[in-house]
């Protein structure tokens, strides 16, 4: 626990127009890495607009680790499909919650992530001050599969008596 930063609470929201792995629909699920660590949202049956809702926490020991997102539909009878992966860099967000800012108006964008070669954004993505706590919203565009994005939000918590950032 010394060398933890702080912990990454990912909401998995939804996923968006993902692709078709059974007959007529999927069971999406996602897998969420970052370094050893691997967490699972819930399956939800026969959508390709699943709503997850679901918050996921990573300890964050070292920063320059890309969070891996990886789809996949839940099957029965044989392995899981893959329904395509993404991942980001939490860099621009950690450098946003290492500005420490407080009482900022609510809703206040303290910057932007442009979508890019490097990054799997679908759309510009704001960092903001949302109730006294950094918040990134982001969709990622999937990539090795024909469609699908998936949207998250992201939020830091402070670990009392860790290294912090």
């Amino acid at each position: 626990m010394e060398n933890v930063l702080g912990l990454l609470r990912i909401r998995m929201k939804r996923g968006i127009n993902l692709a078709v792995r059974d007959t007529l629909s999927s069971d999406p699920y996602v897998m969420v890495r970052m370094g050893k660590q691997k967490l699972k949202t819930s399956v939800i049956s026969n959508s390709i607009n699943p709503e997850w809702n679901e918050e996921l926490t990573l300890s964050v020991t070292d920063p320059s680790l890309p969070v891996k997102l990886r789809v996949y539909d839940k099957d029965t009878f044989s392995l899981d499909d893959k329904m395509g992966d993404a991942q980001f860099d939490i860099n621009p967000f950690l450098e946003a919650v290492k500005m420490r800012l407080e009482s900022l108006p609510n809703g206040t964008i303290i910057t932007k992530v442009k979508p890019n070669r490097e990054n799997w954004l679908a759309e510009e993505s704001n960092i903001t001050w949302e109730d006294d706590k950094v918040i990134q919203n982001m969709i990622l565009r999937l990539r090795h599969v024909e469609q699908g994005e998936l949207e998250l939000q992201l939020q830091w918590i402070d670990i009392p008596g860790s290294k912090g950032l």
